[in-house]
């Protein structure tokens, strides 16, 4: 048997073995694709339940625990939910204290105050202006007015924003009336604000609250048709 025989023997030896290890090796890629977009599907379908209930705990035991202690003190033992129905009250209340005149002018005295402090006068006044833009008193002149689309950064492309009052800008050729829309870049807090005509702000059908989700959801709340209220 010369040199080529036993070259073509190895070879017919040998290709049975490749094909076991490739059809091996395509098995073990299918099952680990297939185990591997499971996983994936079932940490997506997951994520937002372990979410939802990890910030409804958070949110429940930071406020049960600002008169769980008075009620453990008198009570002797603890009983969860019971401060955090008492947070709830006591919010509440102070809503409707603060909407009445008393309550408006304690507030009145105690920003006063506040405002002559030098450093907590700044951080107080920023948490406001975000308190603000979602409180139902302030909605006709501090608060998001309406979400709107306009053209940013580039012809062709938009950007979502949010009006939040409006101006005349006086010009030799008349007075021009401004709209402020603020548009936010870094979720809702942080972002920047433009002065547009009224032209140049696309109106549609979504809400404030459309728009705040949007932003937060970084896009993926995004309902599926949008529609001009121009058309």
């Amino acid at each position: 048997m010369d040199r080529d025989d036993l070259e073509e023997e190895g070879l017919m030896n040998l290709t049975p073995i490749n094909r076991k290890n490739s059809t091996r090796e395509a098995a073990a890629s299918l099952l680990s694709s297939y185990f591997s977009r499971r996983f994936m599907s079932g940490c997506a379908m997951l994520f937002p339940v372990v979410i939802t209930v990890y910030v409804t705990w958070w949110f429940l035991q930071f406020f049960d625990n600002f008169f769980s202690p008075v009620y453990e003190y008198l009570l002797g033992f603890h009983v969860f939910g019971l401060g955090f129905l008492t947070s709830m009250l006591f919010i509440f209340g102070t809503g409707v204290f603060a909407s009445s005149w008393i309550g408006s002018a304690f507030v009145g005295l105690g920003e006063y105050i506040i405002r002559k402090l030098p450093l907590i006068k700044h951080i107080y006044s920023a948490a406001k202006q975000v308190s603000a833009a979602v409180s139902p008193d302030h909605e006709a002149k501090n608060s998001f007015r309406e979400c709107v689309l306009i053209r940013h950064p580039r012809v062709g492309e938009y950007a979502f924003g949010f009006i939040t009052g409006q101006t005349n800008l006086r010009t030799d050729a008349g007075d021009v009336q401004l709209y402020s829309v603020y548009v936010p870049t870094n979720h809702v807090y942080v972002g920047d604000i433009f002065l547009l005509e009224d032209k140049d702000i696309i109106r549609n059908n979504l809400s404030v609250r459309e728009g705040i989700e949007i932003v937060v959801s970084v896009g993926m709340a995004i309902p599926p048709r949008i529609i001009s209220e121009g058309l």
